[in-house]
């Protein structure tokens, strides 16, 4: 009988010991986002501290620093990655299987986009380029190499037949090819509708100005680009410009292809109803919809959790992204 109760009472704290461990049980999610250098590492980051602080007791999220994009895709197709940085430009390409993905789609799905990346075509001042078709022939720099800014703009500057002499490189290696007079200039992501801190860093010793498209290049990217969007700038004294038109594409947050509804309702849920988190890792989005930005950008399906849940704030989701 004694050994009966011994063996009992070991069952009973075994079954409260695995029971415990299932309640404390965690999934584990890891967030792809780009070089740790970048202010979208630090959105990424913050991203983790928001789900980890939302759902402490069912998710563990933790920041990989990647390659952004394209690397971003690769690595959720393979199940490496649960959720991942994007411009909604290459998303599409990836869902779709085209251009660089064709015949070989990725079928990740939008949760939410978070900043809009306008992409300035940025010369030397003193280069007398005044106009996108002034550049052929000139070196210029058409993007971080493996980028998606550099795959865009290869694509804009052969429908619109300009042919630069290409400065292939990093960043940096393009911005020091500008101020050394090696390049006219390059392609370079806008914050918002300003300079980004490195295209400021050049022009504190290097005046630049940047080179708008005309009605008819906007005419042909609309019609042959269709997942690019025209952003209207306001220019500026840095710029050496009045209002221009620029090409660009917007920045999100998409799922690796086999995610469940729940996890995404989940983690749309807590990032959206986290603005002031973001704002304070990147303050780009302050002030910013973020659910109304993804529905008047967002170029391919969203995921039906992320779908869910801006049905639930009461907006109306396009029969196209769902």
């Amino acid at each position: 009988m004694k050994l009966t109760s011994l063996a009992l009472s070991a069952a009973l704290a075994l079954t409260g010991a695995a029971a415990a461990s299932i309640a404390s049980a965690e999934t584990r999610l890891a967030f792809g986002a780009t070089n740790s250098q970048s202010a979208h590492y630090a959105y990424f980051a913050s991203l983790a501290k928001i789900v980890n602080d939302t759902y402490p007791d069912a998710y563990q999220a933790s920041v990989v620093e990647t390659g952004a994009t394209v690397d971003n895709l690769k690595r959720m197709a393979r199940g490496q990655l649960d959720i991942g940085l994007i411009t909604t430009s290459t998303l599409y390409h990836a869902y779709n299987g085209v251009k660089s993905f064709d015949g070989r789609p990725i079928e990740s799905k939008l949760l939410w986009a978070y900043s809009l990346a306008p992409q300035n075509a940025v010369v030397r001042r003193d280069s007398g380029i005044t106009e996108l078709p002034g550049l052929s022939g000139q070196k210029f720099g058409p993007g971080m190499r493996g980028s998606s800014t550099e795959a865009t703009a290869l694509e804009v500057f052969e429908l619109l037949k300009i042919e630069p002499e290409w400065v292939r490189g990093t960043n940096g290696e393009q911005a020091n090819a500008i101020k050394d007079g090696r390049s006219q200039g390059f392609v370079k992501s806008a914050v918002g509708t300003s300079f980004d801190a490195l295209t400021t860093d050049i022009a504190a010793f290097t005046p630049l100005q940047v080179l708008g498209i005309d009605d008819a290049q906007e005419e042909k990217i609309r019609a042959e680009l269709p997942e690019l969007s025209i952003v209207e700038m306001p220019g500026g004294e840095i710029e050496n410009s009045g209002p221009y038109t620029a090409w660009g594409f917007m920045i999100g947050v998409s799922a690796r292809p086999d995610m469940d509804e729940q996890t995404a309702y989940d983690l749309t849920k807590a990032v959206m109803e986290s603005m002031d988190e973001q704002a304070a890792a990147f303050p780009a989005v302050k002030g910013l919809n973020l659910p109304e930005l993804t529905l008047q950008y967002a170029t391919s399906p969203l995921h039906p959790g992320a779908v869910r849940y801006y049905e639930e704030i009461g907006l109306t989701v396009p029969d196209h992204l769902k």
